[in-house]
């Protein structure tokens, strides 16, 4: 399905990007290696489910490990108190860290694309993922540099209390810090929670398919879709496309 006819109102000032699954394709890796943590956490609360890896992609649902570990402990009327649930997010962010930094690497057709970007459209990063984890992540992909900490911002780590997408306060905040008002910048998203707190921030979003499996695009395209997406792509050209319309059209008047 093509995006909507003339999605951006707006010319693009500001490119907010989602990190995991949209910037590399972290997600599979991740839950490899967050898998047993969560299976220890769950042990921890006394309960006997287990995940498998692709089991815990779909029950996350684009929460990060905090917001995932507070469900399950209130699902089973846990109680957790807050440096306990800070120990365990601290061990699953070194062990995906850890992991993710060395599977991980350059993809020209997202880093060419984004370099020539970048004269358009200013790129930042907005993740519900911790700020360490980040910046593993972009400097064993090579997009380090194209993101300086001041353009990163953690639902995690960048807000006064942690939270996570679908929560829009990270966005809030980014496009706050940027200088942009939210019509001016765009969010690339390649999950429903992304596309929700970027829609709750007032800011137009479209939805990724980069790397998502060929055989789960479809149901994707309608997930984004119904969460508020104006359009999907299916890669980082289209998003370059998406930009370049947008200021053309700011230039004509529209």
């Amino acid at each position: 399905m093509p995006l909507r006819p003339d999605p951006l109102l707006h010319p693009v000032r500001a490119l907010l990007c989602d990190a995991d699954g949209n910037l590399f394709p972290s997600e599979d890796p991740a839950f490899d290696a967050s898998v047993g943590v969560t299976n220890r956490f769950l042990d921890h609360l006394g309960s006997d489910v287990r995940y498998d890896a692709p089991t815990l992609r779909r029950a996350a649902l684009g929460r990060n490990f905090r917001a995932l570990a507070g469900d399950l402990a209130r699902e089973l009327d846990r109680t957790l108190a807050a440096a306990e649930l800070d120990e365990w997010v601290a061990e699953e962010a070194r062990v995906v860290t850890e992991h993710l930094a060395a599977v991980l690497g350059p993809d020209p057709a997202v880093g060419d694309v984004l370099r020539r970007l970048v004269t358009r459209a200013r790129p930042a990063v907005v993740s519900s993922s911790a700020l360490a984890r980040l910046d593993a992540c972009l400097r064993a992909t090579d997009l380090a540099d194209l993101f300086p900490s001041a353009d990163r911002f953690s639902a995690q780590d960048s807000l006064p209390a942690p939270t996570s997408k679908p929560d829009p306060a990270v966005y809030v905040l980014a496009a706050e810090r940027l200088g942009v008002a939210p019509e001016h910048a765009l969010a690339i998203e390649d999950a429903t929670a992304g596309v929700e707190s970027a829609v709750g921030a007032g800011i137009p979003v479209v939805g990724n398919l980069v790397f998502v499996a060929p055989e789960e695009r479809d149901a994707r395209r309608a997930q984004l879709l119904e969460a508020g997406a104006l359009g999907v792509v299916e890669d980082w050209a289209a998003v370059e496309d998406l930009v370049a319309a947008s200021l053309e059209g700011a230039g004509a008047g529209r």
